[in-house]
């Protein structure tokens, strides 16, 4: 059994198009009774006689005009609402007609427009319907008036007797007319209709398809702007947005030019394509931040350059990862030098110093031999701790977290400070909010404050002020002090193995609290403090802090 495919759905008219047909419906009538009345003046046109029966038509229309707006809003089936409207046109086109003269009335064209109007509203079968009412319409009255049963109101110039002829004519015309009038808008108006459904589906499709890019372009990772011609922003992704902390609003129209300098995507000559290029950007924080960014040209249909398509990613974290990759590369090689060397440097160094104590306890050592004996073991001892503190850094131990109070531990590492005299005169604050407990490992998180200080205490050259604060929230733990601070060009290299600033310094301290935090799954910065010098921040894995 065949299945019989579903019919359309019936048309449906809009309250806009009702309204639309209203006005311009009392417009016609305004102008073409009007006409009427004017020439009928002039006494060019109909009889004068008929001027008040004219004049009570044009009433009627506004009355039913004004009647039909005002219920236009309320009306809950436009359908029967349309169908009693284009009664009312046949029944006011049929009355102007009789008032008009009837078989020579000069607006008997006036049911033609009825049916046209229809054809906005219905589909053919009832534009077909509409035309055959005016046929009959218009064929009952000129039949009334060749049988002279035409009612003959006061006043009417009307013609009481016509010849078959004439009104054969007038009425194979007229319905021929009215036919194929249908005929015509029927198929015009399903022509439309079709055009009208392809263009709202290919609207939807460009809605969709719209939609999808507006989604996509939020939700892709890599930032994205287009720049015009003349160098300004037109579009700004979210990610564009969170990546350089900028919104669309404060970015539009500006240009790129001054708004991101290092992107060298626009000169004077124009616009520049880029395969790949990185660059050095500053956020809306005044933070650096590493992009990665390629330029594309973007072309209308005709193949004209309307724009350049700018996409980037945010490499600060992956040119920190390398960096890091880079100094564990280092560690690990130090680390395999470090254990082949161990036992052969300290065991040397353990016999020198020991067979040097005791030559200096010999009865004939002169009080010379004896000072310059001391100064081999004291080098002797030196160079044991450089390579104790070399060892430590190149293969630390994996930390045995515990939990531990920080403010605890801070004030035992101040503590320590007070028994070396190169804190003699340097004062230090703590400001370390108590309660405050971390998974740690105790002994190696105290070497990393301990070398902190003694870092801070020989920036200072023995005078001024060292802070170690805490912050509850996320466990970061600061030390800053007066100093001088550290050049922004030698920040970077501060925590590789021995790099150091300072006359004697073996450039190991840092470079051994940094391996001990990153051990932790944390990280150091190092940033300008509040007493004008270096501030160290040591922030510890995430779950590092428990309250």
């Amino acid at each position: 059994m065949n299945a019989v495919p579903p019919s359309e759905p019936p048309i449906q008219p809009s309250r806009k198009q009702l309204a639309w047909f209203l006005l311009i419906r009392l417009l016609a009538i305004s102008v073409f009774l009007g006409g009427a009345i004017f020439f009928q003046f002039r006494g060019e046109t109909v009889s004068v006689s008929s001027l008040n029966y004219l004049y009570g038509l044009i009433a009627a229309a506004y009355l039913h005009g004004l009647a039909s707006a005002i219920s236009l809003p309320r009306v809950a089936n436009l359908r029967f609402f349309t169908l009693t409207q284009l009664g009312w046109d046949l029944l006011f086109c049929l009355f102007l007609i009789y008032f008009t003269g009837g078989v020579e009335s000069l607006f008997s064209f006036s049911l033609v427009f009825v049916i046209i109007a229809s054809s906005v509203f219905f589909d053919g079968r009832r534009i077909l319907l509409v035309a055959a009412l005016a046929a009959i319409l218009f064929g009952l009255l000129i039949d009334l008036q060749y049988f002279g049963r035409l009612p003959m109101l006061p006043g009417l110039a009307l013609a009481t007797s016509i010849g078959w002829r004439e009104a054969f004519y007038a009425i194979f015309v007229h319905v021929t007319g009215f036919l194929l009038t249908a005929l015509l808008c029927a198929a015009l108006s399903e022509r439309w209709r079709r055009s009208e459904q392809a263009l709202r589906e290919q609207r939807i499709d460009y809605d969709e398809l719209e939609s999808l890019n507006r989604v996509i372009l939020e939700n892709i990772g890599s930032g994205l702007m287009i720049i015009n011609p003349l160098g300004r922003i037109r579009s700004f992704n979210r990610a564009a947005e969170q990546i350089t902390g900028y919104d669309l609003k404060s970015v539009y129209n500006r240009e790129v030019r001054g708004l991101f300098p290092q992107l060298e995507v626009y000169s004077d000559a124009g616009m520049r394509p880029r395969t790949r290029a990185e660059a050095v950007i500053r956020t809306a924080d005044e933070e650096e931040r590493t992009l990665g960014f390629a330029a594309t040209p973007i072309h209308d249909p005709q193949g004209r350059d309307i724009g350049l398509l700018v996409s980037f990613q945010d490499l600060t974290r992956i040119k920190q990862m390398e960096e890091d990759l880079r100094r564990a590369d280092r560690l690990a090689a130090v680390g395999r030098l470090a254990s082949a060397m161990a036992h052969e440097i300290r065991n040397p160094l353990a016999s020198i110093s020991g067979s040097v104590q005791l030559l200096m306890e010999g009865a004939h050592v002169t009080d010379e031999d004896r000072r310059l004996m001391g100064i081999v073991v004291r080098e002797a001892d030196r160079l044991s701790a450089l390579l104790t503190d070399f060892l430590a850094y190149a293969r630390p131990r994996k930390p045995q977290v515990e939990a531990c109070d920080m403010a605890k531990l801070v004030t035992e590492v101040v503590q320590a400070c007070g028994s070396d005299a190169r804190f003699r005169d340097i004062n230090i604050d703590i400001s370390c909010p108590g309660g405050t407990r971390m998974l740690i490992d105790h002994d190696q998180v105290r070497q990393s404050l301990w070398d902190l200080l003694i870092n801070a205490a020989e920036a200072l050259e023995g005078e001024g002020r060292i802070r170690v604060s805490l912050v509850p929230e996320t466990g970061d733990v600061m030390v800053e002090d007066s100093g001088p601070g550290v050049p922004d060009d030698k920040q970077e290299r501060i925590f590789e193995p021995f790099f150091t600033t300072k006359a004697g310094g073996t450039g190991l301290g840092l470079a051994t609290v940094h391996s001990i935090v990153e051990g932790h799954g944390g990280h150091v910065s190092i940033e300008r403090g509040s007493l004008g010098g270096a501030c160290f921040r040591l922030r510890f894995g995430p779950d590092a802090v428990l309250n």
